[in-house]
C-alpha cells in the first residue's frame, strides 16, 4: 500500500493539516493518508501539550467522513517518548510518505535516528509561512513539494486565539470547534 503518515501533535487538527493530506493523497497517488497524532512529543515536552486523548479524539473529528483519511492512535497508546521512526517501522509493508509543513521538514536532522526516517520515507512537504524552501533544502532532506498554497494557520495561533477569548470556528472542522467548547480547551 502506498500510505501517507501525517503525524503531529494536533494540538488542535486544524484545515491546513486537512489541506496537506488531501494535496499529498491527489498528487503523490497515495493509497491512505493517516493522521496520527504523537502520544508523548519528546520535543515539545516542557510546552504543555493537550492531554493526548483529547488530540486523539479531536483528530479523529477532523478526519472523519473521509474515505482515504484514516485517524490512527499507535502513538496514543504507545508507552514512553513518540519517535517517528518507530512508528514508520511499524508499516513494514507499506510504502510510505511522510507528510510535513515546511517547519517540520526543516528540522528533520534534529529528530530521533533522522537517518533512518528520511530512508524508510520519502518527505513531501506542504509550504508554510516563515520557511522557505532553502531552509528545507539546508536541512539536507530531499523533499517533494506539494503544489498548495501557504496556509497561515497553527495549533500555537490557535490555542492563542482561544486563550484571548476569540473563536477558532471554521479554521477546524465543525466537529472539531465543538469538541474544544465543550471540553473547555485552550479557555484562559
Amino acid at each position: 500500500m502506498r500510505r501517507g503518515i501525517l503525524g503531529g501533535t494536533f494540538d488542535p487538527p486544524h484545515l491546513a493539516h486537512l489541506i496537506a493530506g488531501e494535496a499529498a493523497y491527489r498528487q503523490l497517488g497515495l493509497e491512505v493518508v493517516s493522521f496520527i497524532p504523537a502520544g508523548a512529543p519528546w520535543q515539545k515536552a516542557d510546552d504543555g501539550v493537550t492531554a493526548a486523548g483529547h488530540r486523539w479524539a479531536m483528530t479523529a473529528l477532523a478526519t472523519a467522513g473521509v474515505d482515504y483519511f484514516a485517524a490512527d492512535d499507535r502513538e496514543v497508546t504507545r508507552d514512553g517518548w513518540t519517535y517517528t521512526i518507530d512508528t514508520l517501522l511499524e508499516f513494514a509493508d507499506d510504502e510510505l510518505v511522510l507528510i510535513l509543513g515546511a517547519d517540520a521538514a526543516s528540522r528533520i536532522p534534529t529528530w530521533h535516528r533522522s537517518a533512518e526516517v528520511i530512508g524508510r520515507a520519502q518527505v513531501a512537504v506542504m509550504p508554510r509561512p516563515g520557511t522557505s524552501r532553502a531552509a528545507v533544502l539546508a536541512s539536507g532532506v530531499d523533499a517533494t513539494w506539494l503544489e498548495v498554497p501557504e496556509v497561515g494557520i497553527s495549533g500555537t495561533m490557535l490555542r492563542e486565539r482561544v486563550r484571548a477569548g476569540g473563536s477558532v470556528r471554521f479554521f477546524v472542522r465543525e466537529a472539531v470547534y465543538r469538541y474544544i467548547e465543550d471540553n473547555g480547551l485552550y479557555a484562559p
